[in-house]
């Protein structure tokens, strides 16, 4: 939006700085910052009132998770407000990409937001049907992925990419679009997955969020992706402004969430904030790179997919409980412990994916 305040510039006044792209994700990120630490308290204690009980808890759990009872969800709500504000106010909003990741990413926290409150209002950890949440994700990531495909640049459309390789791509025709779903899709349900330790999920997700943006600000420059022999996608690099808010809006939800949490992510930004990482790997032509980047998320999924056929096929189970954060808790971790040690783990996971840009 302050992007048009270009227009009364001449080139050397204070209205050029809004042409520069790091100027405005600085913005976005100050801005989201700063909406979470003013509405912050203020929602918590609303949604305290609103739940009562609040977020109900397994009772298969870990029994260290009873303590936690009365903790208010839907905090994925102060993310999300800060997020859309900051990314509304200072990107260009004639950019289709910026539009693809803030629709998803909004689509998903509604659907996030109806388990939730089907959550609070039931008093059972059982929401929404999961299928029912899974085809309509499935059908929101049809439209971005279709979306995408369509503003892709000629070359590019309906290729993969491969990370390594200097200027490979595979023409997946139109299984690209499924393959998209599943990527976005997964990225979205991985990251509700490691959403189950006070501050876990949050910190990997704005690693993640920072990585991707500036491989997102790297793939719409010409220059760079000219000397580091990566895919030019014109204008992903806005997608900074969106990547910049999501770790300005997720510290700001961070202070409230750190251990002991005063309310909990809920799905309602868990799977907002999955489902935005999927969508500007998509974007970006970086979809293989989002599972090293998003290579804790990964692990998490897998911890349950695995556990769940290994039970069914054979009655027993190969972690004490899945997701994995929980099998380390039943192993007498403590919380705090098995946090900083997955922020430490998607820190050089973000870092080995960064290194995919140079290494080719």
């Amino acid at each position: 939006m302050l992007y048009f305040l270009t227009a009364f510039s001449d080139g050397g006044d204070v209205f050029n700085l809004f042409r520069y792209l790091t100027f405005r994700a600085g913005g976005a990120f100050f801005t989201a910052l700063i909406f979470g630490f003013i509405f912050g308290r203020p929602l918590i204690d609303f949604l305290r009132r609103k739940q009562g009980k609040g977020q109900p808890i397994r009772d298969d759990g870990p029994a260290g998770h009873f303590a936690k009872a009365g903790t208010p969800t839907m905090g994925g709500l102060l993310i999300l407000s800060a997020l859309l504000v900051a990314t509304l106010m200072w990107a260009r909003l004639d950019n289709p990409y910026v539009w693809i990741v803030l629709l998803v990413t909004v689509a998903f926290g509604l659907i996030g937001f109806a388990d939730d409150y089907a959550k609070v209002k039931k008093q059972n950890p059982k929401g929404v049907s999961s299928r029912v949440r899974f085809v309509i994700g499935l059908l929101i990531a049809a439209a971005a992925a279709a979306a995408a495909a369509w503003v892709h640049p000629p070359d590019l459309t309906l290729q993969l990419a491969l990370p390594f390789f200097k200027d490979a791509l595979v023409n997946l025709g139109w299984f690209f679009v499924p393959f998209a779903m599943i990527v976005i899709v997964g990225a979205a349900n991985a990251v509700n997955l490691t959403d189950g330790l006070d501050g876990l999920a949050i910190m990997p997700v704005m690693i993640a969020g920072m990585t991707l943006g500036a491989i997102a600000y790297v793939v719409g420059n010409f220059n760079l992706t000219t000397y580091l022999g990566v895919h030019f996608v014109p204008g992903t690099g806005e997608l900074l402004i969106f990547a910049s808010a999501l770790v300005g809006g997720g510290l700001g939800f961070l202070w409230y969430n750190a251990p002991p949490a005063a309310v909990f992510m809920g799905d309602t930004g868990s799977l907002a904030l999955g489902g935005a990482l999927g969508a500007i790997a998509v974007c970006t032509k970086h979809e293989i790179v989002l599972a090293i980047v998003g290579g804790l998320f990964v692990v998490e999924a897998l911890s349950v997919i695995i556990q769940v056929l290994y039970f069914k096929r054979t009655g027993r189970r190969v972690f004490l409980m899945a997701p994995i954060h929980h099998h380390f808790e039943k192993k007498g971790w403590a919380e705090p412990q098995i946090v900083i040690r997955f922020w430490i783990i998607a820190l050089i996971l973000a870092l080995i994916g960064l290194s995919t840009l140079k290494l080719r």
